[in-house]
């Protein structure tokens, strides 16, 4: 974590790309889903144990993407992941995949988080003031 933003390192794989070397464009989701649930867990929210409880789980609402360049065979890369915005019962996540400090894609996440049965409900209120504290520390507030 740097401030209140989380970074997740990854290198490109073969199984990554296409046959020219390139990375596809649908695993910079991927990578993005891998750097957002480390970040949840890092902010101390578990998700499967909610999950297990019946509490709720978070959900991918809707995502924007912008790509900008792309990553190729071998590239060592950081997903820079950040809270834009807390609601009662979603989170709006902003995300960089990034090559040294190129930008490669930029995403606007939102994630709804669910009843097991797939219905909206508030986030814990414990969750919802560690989002809050990440966000101040990124000077979000």
């Amino acid at each position: 974590m740097r401030g209140g933003t989380h970074l997740f390192p990854l290198r490109v794989y073969f199984e990554d790309t296409d046959v020219a070397g390139i990375v596809y464009y649908a695993n910079y989701l991927r990578f993005m889903e891998r750097a957002r649930s480390d970040m949840l867990g890092l902010a101390g929210i578990d998700q499967r144990a909610a999950l297990e409880a019946g509490t709720g789980v978070y959900a991918v609402a809707e995502v924007a993407i912008r790509y900008k360049a792309p990553a190729k065979l071998g590239d060592a890369l950081t997903i820079a992941t950040r809270i834009d915005q807390v609601r009662a019962a979603s989170v709006l996540i902003q995300q960089r995949v990034m090559r040294g400090h190129e930008v490669l894609a930029e995403a606007r996440v939102t994630a709804a988080f669910l009843t097991p049965e797939g219905r909206p409900r508030r986030q814990p209120r414990e969750w919802v003031d560690r989002f809050e504290r990440l966000m101040k520390e990124d000077g979000k507030t």
